[in-house]
């Protein structure tokens, strides 16, 4: 054809920043929500990672009511009496076995609690990328033409991968800092309310609103980061598929110096979160430092006063001191917390993107409507589908601004080879994907056995339809495995059969391993016309009774176009085939041929 959406169309893509940007909070509340089926794993790792926090803190704890009570050096201590609650009853000997104990169980929890999270975490992850891909294959093709797939592929790699760290390193610890903040709260308070009001206070300082604050002054700098990401991922895979251009006309100081340059504002990127880190991080440690010395000399004045035994200014103040790590640990997630939130967004606005068109898996008006298409669906055989013809009627289209096709009309009655013919941009192969329903059309109606395509359930619809692309894409796999896409599970003979058909048998045994040569990524070992005609093997294959075929000989010899052309010819008593083509030789097998120009029939 014929119009090439993927060069001469513009469609620009919606970035996350364009979009306006959810609040954090709803972010991860999106995210949480994923948890669900795993929620029961979540509250263990929370008990676990609250239970490990308090043996480490307990520890501190426990060594200065030793002090107090004279048990490292075995002396009577002066401060006999002044003991308060159960730690005080228990002996020098008790509390070095319960040392001990906690000790063990400290590490003990602590690997529970990890291995708890980072199954969560990666569970998660591999049933997010299934839903992504999943997502992206229902917005194929029409929001996704033209797309950057740099940033793609960051979304589906790098971005999912950094929501290991809000999986395995953050719900968890909110948690346990909640959890284990309380505790602490409630033993603080014990030996004075206004000790665990001023450790509550901490708490909240340290684990709250420096995070928020840093979480405010960082947020954009987190997206903006992830999309320069994603942009020099895209100029590195545009440049490896140019290596050979870049190559024959010297362009190879050009590439590299655009690549310093975007290596160069993603490093900016990268230093303004990195000083946001810094930051944060100094600010944290003054505030735990400050709140340390607050509780030691609010302990001592309720000493002064008598509202509170020696022993609580020391133990208080250890416990204010040793009792942080929760509360930094989730401070310490707002450095990374940016670009995970970032990251998020990015996959959130994927998954909840709707397709421009919508897939239909079942009836839900009209039960008769899509009857034939669902029987064609469970046939087993393919071959002994029953195919009644097709229709276009007066259909406009447009991508974007430029109209394609106007008031286009045409009939493909069933068992005939239908050859339309035109020059590159007049609409062809726009008019193949309209059939395929790839698109939605503006106005008009395009029939399949008499019944609206916007009403045939798509998995019927594929199943009754084979497309055999201008630019055949072959997966990094055997030539076998990458003919029986178009049938899982297909034989090897049934391989060969299509193989066959498609005039390329002959040039696979070439090879020493045959069909279980390896193409290499993106078929680059193989010619531009062998890829065809594997493209054609696999629509043979998929034995439809509705073949669409678009510039299927563009890069063949005449030899190797007239074998194709022979078996469409044989196979035309069982199939419908529309024939979109440039050149007026492969017309001549056809037994209707249609002249297309600018998106009308002449």
């Amino acid at each position: 054809m014929s119009v090439n959406v993927n060069s001469n169309i513009n469609i620009p893509e919606k970035t996350a920043l364009q979009d306006k940007r959810r609040s954090a909070l709803k972010i991860m509340g999106n995210m949480i929500g994923l948890v669900k089926p795993l929620l029961h794993i979540m509250v263990l790792a929370i008990l676990l990672g609250t239970a490990g926090y308090l043996c480490a803190i307990f520890l501190t704890i426990l060594a200065g009511q030793a002090l107090l009570q004279g048990a490292v050096n075995g002396t009577q201590s002066l401060l006999a009496g002044t003991g308060h609650g159960i730690l005080a009853e228990m002996t020098g000997k008790e509390l070095f076995i319960l040392m001990i104990v906690l000790a063990a169980a400290r590490g003990i929890l602590h690997y529970a609690e990890q291995y708890c999270n980072h199954f969560i975490a990666f569970k998660l992850l591999a049933i997010i990328r299934h839903k992504v891909f999943a997502a992206l294959r229902k917005l194929c093709p029409a929001k996704l033409e033209g797309r950057d797939k740099g940033n793609l592929i960051s979304i589906i790699t790098t971005d999912i991968e950094l929501l290991e760290v809000f999986y395995a390193h953050t719900i968890s610890p909110v948690a346990i800092a909640a959890l284990t903040s309380l505790v602490m709260v409630v033993f603080m308070g014990s030996y004075h309310t206004g000790a665990g009001i001023f450790a509550f206070g901490a708490y909240l300082i340290v684990g709250v609103f420096i995070p928020l604050w840093n979480g405010r002054r960082g947020g954009n700098a987190g997206m903006e980061f992830r999309t320069k990401f994603g942009e020099l991922n895209s100029f590195v895979l545009d440049s490896l598929r140019g290596l050979d251009e870049t190559i024959q006309y010297g362009q190879g100081k050009i590439r590299e110096a655009q690549m310093e340059e975007k290596s160069e504002e993603l490093t900016i990127k990268q230093k303004k979160l990195s000083r946001m880190e810094g930051g944060q991080r100094s600010v944290t440690n003054l505030a735990i430092l400050l709140a340390s010395f607050g509780m030691l000399f609010f302990s001592l004045n309720l000493y002064g006063k008598d509202a509170m035994g020696f022993d609580g200014v020391i133990i208080c103040t250890i416990a204010m001191m040793g009792s942080f790590g929760p509360v930094v640990a989730l401070s310490s997630l707002s450095n990374n917390l940016n670009q995970t939130l970032a990251s998020g967004e990015r996959v959130l606005s994927v998954l909840e993107e709707r397709p421009q068109v919508e897939e239909i898996y079942e009836e839900k008006n009209d039960v008769q409507m899509c009857k034939k298409e669902q029987e064609i669906c469970s046939e087993p055989d393919p071959a002994k589908n029953i195919f009644s013809g097709a229709e276009v009627s007066h259909v406009t289209f447009s991508y974007e601004e430029e109209k394609i096709l106007k008031d286009y009309s045409i009939r493909i009655p069933a068992g005939k080879i239908v050859g339309i013919h035109g020059t590159s941009g007049s609409g062809k192969s726009t008019l193949l994907k309209l059939l395929m329903r790839f698109w939605d059309t503006d106005s008009g109606e395009i029939f399949v056995n008499g019944d609206n395509v916007r009403g045939i359930p798509t998995p019927c619809l594929r199943n009754m339809e084979s497309y055999v692309t201008q630019e055949t894409h072959l997966f990094h796999d055997s030539i076998a495995n990458n003919i029986a896409v178009g049938k899982p599970g297909a034989s090897r003979q049934e391989i060969i059969e299509a193989a066959k058909k498609a005039s390329v048998h002959d040039f696979i045994m070439s090879f020493p391993k045959g069909y279980d040569t390896e193409v290499g990524e993106l078929g680059d070992t193989l010619s531009g016309g062998e890829k065809q005609r594997i493209g054609i093997a696999r629509a043979f294959l998929h034995d439809a009774p509705f073949i669409l075929m678009d510039e299927p000989t563009s890069n063949l010899d005449s030899l190797n176009e007239g074998i194709i052309l022979k078996s469409l010819r044989e196979a035309s008593d069982k199939k419908t085939v529309v024939l979109v083509s440039h050149r007026k030789s492969t017309m001549n097998v056809a037994d209707i041929a249609y002249e297309m120009e600018n998106g009308r029939v002449s």
